[in-house]
């Protein structure tokens, strides 16, 4: 019996993909995309409202000074050095990872592989067509992770949308050999319960480890039913992949009754999202920690041992956050910023009406030691410049920015843009650059703009939904330091200790 069937979720065939290997993802060949605009040529600089003065981005608003449909904008010292269109991968353009010289995007159609070895000029290396939402990507050594979140008619990527409610329907984890860069091979599939929202890699030497976030707010899926309040954990066999295979399902929220624990949301906390799972989690291998954003509940836990985390301290903010989305820590590990997700990331609440506590980043100190650490709120952070009401702005992915002694990070707000802040003083953050296009429509909101914004290596790269693979340089004496620092290897969840 396997353990979803011990867990009674799904009890559907597990599909493994070595049958797919000769099915799979496709390799496509880049072709030019001249219908679409690049904005990537003398992007226009204007100066807009000082950041931190909200009541003149108001009034900017009032005289009709934002920024027009589909205008660059940015502070002094960003520069907007190239836009790859998306190709032949027309879905939405998801999350970020990076190895040596390449940045692997994650599409909801797929994947695509950069050579980044220039980054005023990336050239498209594969496109590998694999449907199937949100298609979340890392990497580790020879192998791709790709999460897949939505009802599939089995594992292969030749797979079809198909109601939730069909037996053979299929959502979990792919994994990919990319030992050659120009030619991935699907080699193996993992069903995992509620399919893979988000992952994370815990990485070792003979294994790599991946804590899969799953969830649903649609009471319609049957394996997503509560109680769901753990993590799937799978290992891979880095020398045999294709033996890749669910190992536990530990369950971070243990509760009585049929709901579990976690927070219960709606009717207790109206507009709380009911924790019924996590929608990400962050882990920092050097310090045996890791941090989880699971929709009602932002917790902090131990994996010590990667197959058995365990919970060090959770809390709850049921004033001002709706969906805690995501999580970053500083290098040292005193301090963890949530992410509240506002809206799924498909309105506009950086705006007037919204203000500026709701869909932003809350700050946390976390004080003590060892099991007995907690978190302590300290101060919210939100970008500093309303958008329009066609434009979804919320905060999203972000990394750190590693500088010794500062704690400084680059956002993704969606079609607010990418926001550079600094958290140093954990009780008042102050924003330090940002790059932002003007809406993508300004009769009707449509989902666009940044999903991730990374630093890697020297330069910020953003994977805009619809506009694609930003890249842009940050020039700045408080920023300046991380240039030095060069990385192998980056998963944004899986945050590298920088300095050691």
């Amino acid at each position: 019996m396997t353990l979803l069937n011990d867990l009674r979720t799904r009890r559907r065939r597990l599909g493994v993909a070595a049958a797919c290997t000769g099915l799979l993802a496709a390799l496509l060949t880049a072709v030019p995309a001249a219908a679409t605009p690049d904005p990537g040529d003398g992007p226009a600089v204007r100066q807009q409202v000082s950041p931190g003065s909200r009541a003149e981005a108001a009034a900017a608003i009032a005289d009709g000074e934002l920024p027009g449909q589909d205008e660059i904008v940015h502070s002094d010292n960003i520069e907007h050095l190239a836009n790859i269109p998306k190709d032949a991968l027309p879905g939405t353009n998801s999350d970020l990872a990076f190895q040596g010289k390449y940045a692997f995007s994650g599409n909801y159609d797929g994947f695509r592989i950069f050579d980044i070895s220039n980054p005023k000029s990336p050239k498209t290396v594969a496109q590998v067509l694999c449907p199937g939402s949100q298609n979340d990507i890392s990497v580790s050594g020879d192998l791709l992770f790709l999460s897949t979140d939505s009802s599939r008619s089995d594992s292969s990527c030749n797979s079809t949308t198909q109601p939730v409610t069909e037996k053979s329907s299929w959502e979990g984890m792919k994994v990919f050999d990319i030992s050659d860069k120009a030619n991935p091979k699907y080699v193996a599939a993992v069903e995992t319960a509620c399919g893979s929202h988000t992952h994370t890699l815990v990485p070792e030497r003979k294994n790599v480890y991946i804590y899969v976030s799953s969830y649903s707010p649609n009471a319609a899926y049957p394996d997503c039913q509560p109680p769901h309040d753990g993590i799937s954990v799978i290992k891979v066999p880095r020398k045999a992949p294709e033996k890749a295979a669910l190992v536990g399902f530990p369950v971070l929220f243990p509760g009585e009754g049929p709901d579990g624990g976690g927070n219960p949301g709606s009717p207790t906390n109206p507009g709380v999202a009911k924790t019924t799972g996590c929608h990400d989690l962050t882990v920092l291998p050097s310090k045996d920690l890791a941090a989880g954003a699971c929709m009602g509940d932002g917790i902090l836990f131990s994996i010590k041992d990667p197959e058995h985390p365990k919970v060090i301290d959770r809390v709850q903010d049921n004033v001002n956050f709706a969906f805690w989305h995501s999580a970053t820590f500083n290098q040292k590990a005193n301090k963890v910023v949530f992410t509240d997700e506002l809206g799924g990331g498909g309105a506009a609440t950086c705006n007037a009406a919204t203000g500026p506590d709701k869909g932003a980043d809350g700050i946390y100190d976390i004080v003590g030691k060892g099991d007995k650490r907690k978190l302590v709120f300290r101060s919210y952070y939100k970008i500093p410049r309303y958008q329009a009401d066609t434009e979804n702005c919320v905060a999203h992915n972000g990394s750190l920015i590693p500088v010794k002694g500062k704690d400084i990070m680059v956002q993704a707000w969606y079609q607010g843009g990418v926001s550079v802040w600094d958290f140093t003083d954990s009780s008042k953050p102050k924003e330090i650059a940002y790059f932002e296009r003007g809406p993508l429509d300004t009769q009707v909101l449509r989902g666009a703009g940044s999903w991730s914004a990374y630093y890697y290596n020297g330069y910020i790269y953003s994977n805009d939904i619809a506009k694609g693979f930003d890249v842009l340089r940050l020039d700045d004496k408080r920023t300046d330091p991380a240039k030095r620092i060069r990385l192998p290897e980056l998963n944004v969840q899986t945050q590298p200790d920088y300095f050691d």
